[in-house]
């Protein structure tokens, strides 16, 4: 028996390799027809009080877990067809549909206890404190600080200590 394939043996792997390979999500990555964005690492929030993370991108795959918090953000950084694939403040990742996720923009806070300020300034007056793990949505973010709303309370936070902005992002 020899080792070496057959050219029609080696072919039919290949083409079994290629349509295999063709539905792996990991490589896949398209443009987001719904909100025209590139693919690509980018942040949105959770459209529902409940999202299903699963194990990949279809719902023939299994529900790892169910997100029960509306608005938190999460980092897409994967696409493929209609599904997203996301990572929460706490590195944990899995696959949504689209539709559960919006372009509204928020922070999460992971660090200590912050103080909501009238303005931009540690001077500034007191407006409320925000708990870890507390969501804000952001109006504006300049380089140091955050322009938030929690509930009915509006200020600044500084950004340290935010979970939900790339680097430097500015966000007017």
């Amino acid at each position: 028996m020899s080792s070496v394939l057959s050219l029609p043996i080696f072919r039919a792997l290949l083409v079994c390799v290629l349509i295999l390979s063709a539905g792996f999500p990991a490589a896949a990555q398209s443009k987001d027809e719904k909100d025209g964005a590139e693919a690509g690492e980018r942040f949105a929030s959770l459209r529902a009080d409940e999202v299903n993370v699963r194990a990949g991108p279809g719902v023939r795959y299994q529900v790892k877990w169910v997100f029960v918090r509306k608005h938190l953000p999460v980092q897409i950084t994967a696409d493929f067809e209609s599904w997203r694939k996301i990572r929460d403040s706490e590195g944990a990742e899995g696959w949504v549909h689209r539709a559960m996720l919006s372009g509204k923009r928020t922070v999460v806070v992971t660090g200590e206890i912050m103080t909501m300020r009238r303005s931009p300034e540690d001077t500034a007056p007191a407006v409320a404190r925000l708990a870890p793990g507390m969501v804000a949505e952001i109006e504006t973010c300049q380089p140091q600080w955050c322009g938030v709303t929690v509930s009915s309370y509006s200020g600044w936070i500084p950004r340290k200590g935010l979970w939900g902005l790339k680097g430097d992002e500015i966000i007017e």
